[in-house]
């Protein structure tokens, strides 16, 4: 092994998360960058915008092979069985299926009385940047924004976060991350490119309160990374498909800041009713 392998791989060890992180936004950037150019206009070439959905396996990719240099691969089946945990509390097992589901179905009916009509839930089947999915659309957001995001979000980085820091710093923090690495989307994704960067404080209180969400799904379910995937897909599902435009991403939004204010107002500060955080 040549010198600055070695170099790298000490540095890794002794730096984990953020070794992670650069990787992260390397991984996702260097997918989204072309798109980026493409869109504003500084460049002229043919790139097809359905890499998009690649950029969101940066966290997984990162989180496999930080785990790999530093654990080898005790750390891989250990991340793997995380990310397979499916045996936990059934309040846990129905919040993180049909949690989603509801808020998509009050939306519907905030639609209705708003606008007069009922939304085309065919449009759930029609991605962007990519032909009719129909039911196959849930496969899609549960591989890419749901495992491609979470193995790495709270599969590597919150449990070593809380290993050092309380649940509300490890969570903050990891919010902040996980905000950055979305930026180079409001250079290229449509839907956001046409409400401007107007929006930025909105988003950002919406990644906070969700990686809230998320850290107690997570360590209500002693770690498992595959509910709180399922859980973040079904969302960016019904919020970032055709249908759900307008409407529908506002009032999805608004009931998971509901949501997080009774859950973190059970036990301040922040470390939630019978919950304790999992670290690894």
């Amino acid at each position: 092994m040549s010198n600055l392998s070695v170099q790298n791989s000490r540095f890794i060890k002794r730096h984990p998360i953020a070794a992670y992180y650069v990787l992260a936004l390397a991984f996702s950037w260097l997918v989204e960058l072309p798109l980026v150019a493409v869109k504003q206009g500084w460049i002229n070439l043919k790139v097809p915008f359905a890499i998009h959905y690649l950029a969101s396996f940066g966290p997984a990719m990162a989180s496999v092979l930080v785990t790999a240099v530093i654990t080898g691969s005790k750390g891989l089946r250990e991340l793997w069985g995380r990310i397979t945990r499916w045996r936990v509390g059934r309040m846990w097992v129905v919040f993180s299926i049909f949690s989603p589901l509801a808020m998509f179905a009050v939306s519907i009916l905030v639609v209705r009385l708003v606008k007069g009509n009922w939304p085309d839930l065919r449009l759930l089947g029609q991605p962007n940047y990519l032909p009719y999915l129909g039911a196959g659309v849930v496969f899609l957001w549960l591989v890419s924004f749901g495992f491609g995001e979470e193995i790495g979000w709270r599969g590597f980085a919150l449990p070593r976060l809380q290993k050092t820091m309380s649940v509300s710093k490890a969570t903050l923090l990891l919010a902040v991350m996980w905000a950055l690495w979305h930026m180079p989307a409001f250079l290229y994704v449509d839907t956001l490119r046409q409400v401007g960067w107007i929006i930025l404080p909105g988003f950002l209180i919406g990644v906070l309160f969700a990686a809230v969400l998320f850290t107690w799904i997570y360590n209500g379910t002693n770690g498992s990374i595959l509910y709180v995937a399922v859980w973040h897909a079904l969302f960016d599902m019904f919020t970032a498909s055709k249908v759900g435009q307008d409407i529908i991403p506002i009032v999805m939004s608004a009931m998971v800041i509901l949501s997080v204010l009774m859950i973190t107002r059970v036990n301040k500060p922040w470390n939630f009713h019978r919950v304790e955080k999992r670290v690894l």
